[in-house]
């Protein structure tokens, strides 16, 4: 009987450190689920925080001498894309300088809609007003876009149009009613101006940084387009 009993007790025992290492290792497992599952939304995130966008390409076209008033001129090719990635008929300027900018008006907003990748507020909103070259008096300056309308190829849907309409009819009071630009999820409210030095054989493409501003970013072209022209 005692033997018995001890064979019994000996079965229980296995029995409950048999089951005690499974509910380990199913527990043990769900940790490590979860913390990978943690682990790739976070980097998603962090992606997302730190992403951007094209939004526009600049291209010198013609360097031209001005030889009336002994300096040269320079023509630029400005193609906007719109959210879908499709370019937007190319603008020309031409301006007596090389130093040009582009003043814009930046709508930031707050974090939590840039990680949750929401469908207009998951990265910065932006609007190039003017291009312009900086000197003094002399100062040039082109439009690009309206300031108080939605550029063309900019509207993300029919169902956010009237969120868009009202960001842009409403831009200043954002920029100057912390309270009322809270209530909108949005963080910061500016006009910026990114310029750079424009030459021949560099493409030049502004991006916007998703939970920042616009940037200009210039790479040489490739030596085998020099001196052709391309059709298209």
């Amino acid at each position: 009987m005692k033997k018995k009993i001890k064979h019994f007790i000996i079965i229980l025992l296995l029995g409950l450190i048999a089951y005690g290492l499974g509910h380990a290792g199913y527990t043990g497992y769900k940790k490590f689920y979860r913390y990978r599952q943690e682990n790739i939304v976070l980097k998603k995130i962090i992606n997302r925080l730190e992403a951007d966008s094209r939004v526009a390409e600049i291209l010198v076209t013609e360097v031209k001498e001005d030889s009336t008033m002994e300096q040269e001129k320079t023509t630029i090719k400005f193609v906007e894309y719109d959210v879908g990635g499709k370019p937007i008929k190319p603008k020309y300027f031409t301006f007596s300088g090389n130093i040009i900018q582009f003043q814009s008006l930046v709508i930031r907003f707050e974090d939590m809609y840039v990680r949750n990748d929401d469908l207009f507020r998951g990265k910065s909103a932006y609007i190039f007003w003017k291009a312009f070259y900086l000197n003094g008096e002399d100062t040039e300056e082109f439009e690009i876009n309206r300031m108080y309308e939605i550029p063309a190829g900019y509207k993300v849907s029919d169902k956010e149009s009237m969120i868009e309409k009202s960001l842009w009819e409403k831009f200043w009071q954002y920029a100057l009613n912390q309270k009322a630009a809270k209530e909108r999820g949005i963080k910061n409210v500016q006009i910026e101006a990114p310029g750079s030095l424009f030459l021949p054989g560099y493409l030049y493409t502004l991006k916007i940084e998703h939970d920042g501003g616009l940037r200009i970013d210039a790479n040489p072209l490739s030596n085998i387009l020099r001196g052709e022209h391309i059709p298209f």
